[in-house]
């Protein structure tokens, strides 16, 4: 019995420690939440009407304002900078539920990616006339302009049209080295000169990709305990599967 227990001591041991020793290889992951506030916000060409829309609120000459944009250009960025302005409530693209239309008479509303599932059009033209009718205000963005949305009621895409627009470009050169300077500044990440313009060249013109770079790139520095690298950003570019791709850079 007691041959038994000290093996299962040592047994316990024995896998604690290979435990503890495994914890040890991983670098320790802390929250880094990406600042959403109006002075996080970056600037550039890319995005400067959109973010001028976005600012003019509420002396939009519509009530209904619409951001348009491809994937990964900042539009949800956008869309909660204004919600928090505007003491919104954000709502889920779909189907628009007669408490939404209630909200709508009290309160401003933002739907981001309202043409990432299927447009409630009945839903949605309701919608925009109890915002009409009550004053109110409503934020939509999209990916593709309304007059691209497959749409089957004339009058919903005549308010549409109606609406206060702006468009957002691809990321630009500038704002991508800017945004992936201020995502190592706020995660404290110590990065080697001339590393965001190397990423810049070679990565995919997308918001969204430039902060999953910055997360890969400070857990491979946190775990080689050393600063980023160019050389690591190659590596670290090549685990992305960026391996011989060749480089970018948007028009100037």
């Amino acid at each position: 019995m007691i041959r038994a227990g000290r093996g299962k001591f040592k047994s316990g041991f024995l896998e604690w420690g290979l435990a503890l020793a495994a914890t040890r290889q991983l670098p320790f992951e802390l929250g880094h939440a990406a600042g959403k506030a109006r002075d996080d916000l970056v600037v550039s060409r890319a995005n400067r009407a959109a973010v001028s829309m976005i600012d003019r609120w509420p002396a939009w000459p519509s009530p209904v304002g619409i951001v348009c944009g491809p994937a990964g250009s900042g539009k949800s960025h956008l869309a909660e900078i204004w919600t928090e302005a505007a003491n919104a409530v954000a709502v889920e693209p779909g189907a628009i539920r007669p408490e939404t239309l209630a909200m709508a008479e009290i309160r401003p509303l933002s739907i981001d990616g309202v043409d990432t599932a299927p447009i409630d059009e009945t839903g949605l033209f309701h919608l925009l006339n109890v915002v009409r009718a009550h004053g109110g205000s409503l934020l939509l963005t999209a990916r593709r302009p309304p007059s691209a949305w497959p749409l089957g009621l004339p009058d919903l895409a005549s308010r549409l049209q109606a609406a206060t627009r702006a468009h957002i470009d691809q990321p630009d050169d500038v704002l991508l080295e800017a945004v992936l300077t201020k995502l190592f500044s706020d995660r404290q990440v110590a990065v080697e000169p001339n590393v965001t313009g190397y990423l810049v060249r070679r990565m995919e013109r997308s918001l969204a990709e430039a902060t999953a770079l910055v997360h890969d790139l400070d857990r491979a520095a946190l775990s080689l305990k050393a600063p980023v690298t160019r050389a690591l950003a190659q590596r670290v570019l090549q685990d992305r599967g960026y391996a011989g791709r060749t480089a970018t850079r948007s028009s100037p």
